[in-house]
């Protein structure tokens, strides 16, 4: 399977919350290693937890070295406490995130990709952006993630 295809997954995780989420956006995340799918998740109901928290979360320590594949921006910072997405990337060991579309948000805004890239996590943004927006029908991104 190709960066599409781990997206496009990412894409049709989010879709059955999809207006469940608010006040946060509904986001995908698929975690690969090796072109093996280690774990995904979306979005929750309520908005928390966050897909990316809910994939590490499944794989216990085996993500050092993975892709992982975010529909949006990993969060730079936790709006009601806890620990933000980029961050729990970089301690997961993840090597690469790729994620599709920019999140305007107040807790993102280029702070996660730019705590990952400091890291040395590689960062790829713009996969398939158009298509997670269309799909995710984004009406704001600029409430609490």
């Amino acid at each position: 399977m190709s960066d599409l295809d781990f997206m496009r997954r990412a894409i049709a995780l989010a879709l059955p919350n999809v207006g469940l989420t608010d006040p946060n956006p509904c986001v995908g995340c698929v975690i690969v290693k090796d072109g093996e799918v280690l774990a995904e998740a979306a979005t929750a109901p309520s908005g928390r937890p966050h897909a990316e928290e809910q994939a590490l979360d499944k794989l216990g320590g085996e993500a050092s070295g993975a892709t992982a594949y975010v529909t949006l921006e990993p969060c730079a910072e936790r709006s009601a406490g806890g620990v933000a997405c980029s961050l729990r990337l970089v301690q997961a060991g993840v090597a690469r995130v790729v994620y599709a579309c920019e999140d305007s948000s107040p807790f993102a805004s280029g702070g996660g990709s730019e705590r990952l890239r400091a890291a040395g996590v590689k960062v790829e943004s713009g996969l398939l952006a158009d298509e997670a927006r269309a799909a995710l029908r984004y009406k704001s991104l600029e409430g609490r993630r």
